[in-house]
């Protein structure tokens, strides 16, 4: 087995550059038909697909938006976007990863929470939560970001501080919120200026920004998590696809894009291109900050071989979001790959998401 596929590889290597172009579309094009059946079947609602590869630039649409500039709520995605608009303020030397955080939130003290760092919040190891026990309280009071922020404060710390990893949406708001107190912007206005305009992500938006929610595609929120409302018919004022959490841009999950726009914001750390921070700075968000024998992460990116698709290296970076998004690069075959779906990430076992971004990955030569 492992010589025929070393003899095919090689046959297609020594194929000419239109060739292998074609061989390279094909690949692509089995991914792509992975979200074109999903769609048509109806267990898709909208989907679209971004990946670069080989200097070659594809994109798709499918189901009902047919239109590859679309916007979807990103869902976790919205974590390394909101961490790189506050690193644009640690290039301009206004904070380090080693401050602690009651420096600039000084609430944040007592009961272990006086130890906790900045760069500890954003690799998931300062001990604060996913998401809040009054998480739903707050969503069906329209709670803005700061009275989030603040019962995230009160919070009480699962562990001692960098000695365990929990998954931590309310440490990436408190991340937020010190570039909030640095900046003295909205975090959605931070992003947008910081992140967005530099890198032309004219599809996109923290929050709704100067779009509508109609310009957005819908969730199929009733397969969503119950934390979003999922399956609630009396969650239809807060959940996924409401005007209060659209417009609401949290730094967990509230960002809006494109898949190429998405593709713009990987390829701004594949290559180190400084158009947004210093290339050594996007080094440092790729790469793993936390002790050995904890989960590895960046900041705000997962990293290593489990921030990719079966195939990908250990050098992969990128997110996944509940809202059924999944974007990755691999710096050692130079690919992006962009799946934005409106399936919530739990509705299926195996998710078209995943399985269209595999063959990516795996169609790399």
């Amino acid at each position: 087995m492992k010589r025929r596929f070393f003899l095919q590889t090689s046959v297609i290597l020594g194929l000419g550059p239109k060739v292998l172009a074609k061989v390279e579309r094909s690949r692509i094009e089995e991914a792509a038909d992975v979200l074109r059946v999903a769609c048509s079947s109806g267990d898709i609602s909208a989907a679209a697909m971004y990946v670069s590869q080989n200097n070659s630039r594809y994109s798709f649409a499918f189901g009902t938006t047919q239109d590859e500039n679309a916007m979807f709520l990103l869902g976790s995605i919205s974590k390394p976007i909101a961490m790189t608009a506050l690193m644009t303020l640690y290039d301009r030397g206004e904070f380090t990863l080693e401050d602690k955080v009651r420096k600039y939130l000084p609430e944040f003290t007592s009961d272990g929470r006086d130890e906790v760092t900045i760069g500890q919040l954003m690799t998931h190891v300062s001990g604060l939560p996913d998401q809040l026990a009054e998480n739903d309280l707050l969503r069906r009071g329209h709670a803005s970001l700061a009275e989030f922020a603040d019962y995230a404060i009160r919070t009480p710390l699962s562990f001692k501080p960098g000695s365990n990893y929990q998954y931590s949406s309310m440490g990436i708001l408190l991340a937020a919120r010190i570039g909030e107190v640095i900046s003295g912007k909205s975090i959605l206005d931070l992003v947008h200026q910081s992140v967005l305009e530099p890198l032309k992500m004219d599809r996109s938006a923290q929050g709704l920004g100067r779009y509508s929610i109609d310009d957005m595609v819908p969730m199929q929120t009733d397969k969503a998590a119950p934390e979003s409302g999922g399956g609630d018919p009396n969650a239809k004022d807060w959940d996924w696809n409401s005007p209060y959490w659209r417009k609401l841009g949290a730094p967990w999950g509230g960002t809006h894009a494109s898949a190429p726009n998405l593709g713009n914001f990987l390829d701004e750390f594949l290559h180190e291109r400084g158009s947004v921070v210093k290339p050594e700075t996007a080094r440092s968000m790729k790469s793993n900050h936390n002790p050995e024998g904890i989960v590895s992460r960046g900041l705000g990116f997962n990293v290593g071989i489990a921030a990719g698709s079966p195939g990908c290296s250990d050098k992969t970076f990128g997110h996944t979001g509940s809202t059924g998004t999944i974007a990755w690069a691999d710096p050692a075959t130079n690919t992006i790959c962009v799946v934005l779906t409106s399936l919530p990430a739990r509705a299926a076992h195996i998710h078209p998401r995943n399985v269209a971004a595999e063959q990516i990955s795996q169609s790399v030569l």
